[in-house]
């Protein structure tokens, strides 16, 4: 009797190992704190897990893995599985994707910001770009328009920004330029010290990040309708990591991303943007609105010369920049 229980608790427990062995989780490097940014891999995580049963799971680090500026390094190397980045973070590293940040695309929601991800992330020359970094493209994070808060004296023309010291990368730090203010780029963590030290007095964010970071708590003044543009912030994964996922792991992600997308979205409509506007008014922002004029005089000064760049410089790396351009301008034009 003893034998036969023996034989029972040792096939337990190698069924108990087997089971182990078989489990999938993967490590999650995203940065800051949870916030509607990240709303996209919490429930993506969320999803997987309950498709599988708990047998693939995510452990979403947020700074505890690497900088987020060395995020897509770590992707290269393997330090973890799936990343958050965005693109002007290292424009050289990912040329393909800044496509989507230069200024005046004409993008006016997350949904259209979305489509226009997905179409840049799936074309072939996109794919190879990031392959060179062992990335797989699985889903964007999209941002609405960027505006800037700031403090001191607020810009009222376009002839104001003339010197002024402002946080803005990619296409919108080239917008920033045209107009001739003096963008810098630094991560959104430091943005906040930043501003309080004098190092600059204003930074170009979307809604949540003004309210993650701190820029909201201390700005006298915000931008209701400047709106140069985005960065775009890709998710990624590790692709050995992702050939090494059995076939019903690998269909429990793939599946899931279109449902995270949509949450993120309803998400981030419902909760911060509706937090946004009566945030302003509590603390007596001051709402700059620009003219139709100055929003016209912007467009001039940085959206063709930035496209005409971009698009020389691109094509000198190798990439199908007129094409991949093209594609964005043509699927923006579409959904009209």
């Amino acid at each position: 009797m003893n034998k036969v229980l023996g034989r029972a608790a040792m096939a337990a427990l190698c069924v108990g190992f087997a089971t182990e062995a078989m489990a999938t989780e993967w490590n999650v490097s995203l940065w800051g704190k949870r916030r509607a940014f990240t709303e996209n891999v919490e429930k993506i995580a969320e999803l997987v897990s309950e498709k599988t049963d708990g047998a693939f799971t995510m452990n979403i680090s947020y700074g505890g893995l690497s900088k987020n500026t060395e995020n897509l390094d770590g992707i290269s190397i393997g330090a973890f599985e799936m990343a958050q980045f965005c693109a002007g973070y290292h424009p050289d590293k990912n040329p393909s994707i800044t496509v989507l940040e230069l200024p005046f695309l004409g993008i006016d929601s997350l949904e259209l910001e979305r489509e226009v991800s997905m179409a840049i992330y799936n074309h072939p020359a996109t794919v190879e770009d990031l392959a060179r970094w062992n990335a797989k493209l699985l889903m964007p994070s999209p941002l609405p328009q960027y505006n800037l808060a700031g403090v001191g004296e607020a810009p009222h023309s376009i002839d104001d920004f003339a010197g002024l010291t402002v946080r803005a990368t990619g296409g919108i730090g080239a917008a920033m330029s045209a107009s001739g203010a003096v963008p810098t780029s630094m991560s959104a963590t430091e943005v906040r010290q930043a501003m309080d030290s004098g190092v600059i007095r204003a930074a170009a964010f979307a809604p949540h990040a003004h309210m993650s970071f701190g820029t909201a708590e201390i700005a006298t003044w915000w931008t209701t309708n400047l709106n140069p543009g985005a960065v775009n912030c890709p998710v990624v994964v590790n692709i050995d990591a992702y050939d090494m996922l059995s076939e019903a792991e690998r269909e429990a992600l793939d599946s899931s991303v279109e449902e995270a997308m949509d949450y993120y979205i309803d998400y981030y409509n419902d909760e911060t943007m509706a937090k946004w506007g009566p945030l302003i008014e509590d603390k007596g922002i001051e709402q700059v609105t620009f003219s139709e004029e100055d929003i016209a005089a912007f467009k001039a000064a940085a959206a063709m010369p930035a496209a005409e760049a971009w698009i020389a410089e691109n094509t000198k790396r190798g990439l199908p920049a007129q094409e991949l351009y093209d594609l964005v301008i043509e699927t923006v034009a579409a959904s009209k």
